[in-house]
């Protein structure tokens, strides 16, 4: 055998190491549009494909929902009490303070929720990194309809409302991120062109 023959590589190692190299490249450059904002396909998917990357099973008790407070509260009938809970990681602009004026979208971030949630019945996840209750006494909850979508991370992908962060992150904290970010630069709800946008949002 010739020293040039020895030294080639076969075809099938060619193969492999192109391939390697083409999902190497795919990687970095995902990696950077995610840095500066850009939307990946792989990691955003349409808002009704987006799925939590480990959804528990739906199980325990449904409760009524008895009112719609405003887009990230509700109040639920436990048992022979009603129960005011507030949606773990999202906020919407304000309707009901009577301290601040009506915010921009809030109406309609109180008006999606009623038609998504209100006499519905939910299920309820609760999360030891945020504890039970907030400062205001209200139950802190991850809320499911009972087809088993999630009300928190439905309100962010459909533009009605934004992450929130308040001290520790919490469990569906990079959902909830990857949401807001595809409901962002697909610009709706709150984001959209003729809407509120960035400049009237409270962080």
């Amino acid at each position: 055998m010739s020293a040039s023959g020895a030294s080639q590589v076969p075809r099938g190692a060619k193969r492999f190491i192109a391939a390697l190299l083409f999902f190497v490249v795919i990687a970095l450059i995902q990696e950077y549009n995610v840095k500066i904002g850009k939307v990946v396909p792989n990691d955003f998917l349409t808002r009704d494909e987006v799925r939590l990357t480990s959804e528990p099973r739906l199980s325990g008790n449904l409760y009524q929902v008895a009112r719609v407070v405003d887009g990230d509260t509700l109040t639920l009938r436990l048992g022979d009490k009603e129960e005011k809970v507030r949606l773990i990681g999202i906020n919407t602009p304000e309707t009901v303070d009577p301290r601040r004026p009506v915010e921009c979208f809030g109406k309609e971030a109180s008006n999606h929720m009623k038609e998504l949630a209100d006499a519905k019945n939910v299920y309820i996840e609760t999360d030891t990194t945020q504890g039970e209750r907030d400062k205001y006494g209200r139950l802190l909850a991850y809320v499911y309809l009972e087809d088993g979508q999630m009300l928190n991370r439905k309100m962010i992908a459909e533009g009605y409302a934004y992450e929130y962060t308040y001290l520790r992150p919490y469990k569906y904290q990079e959902d909830f991120k990857k949401s807001q970010n595809l409901a962002r630069v697909t610009k709706v709800g709150l984001w959209a062109d003729n809407a509120c946008g960035l400049k009237n949002i409270k962080k």
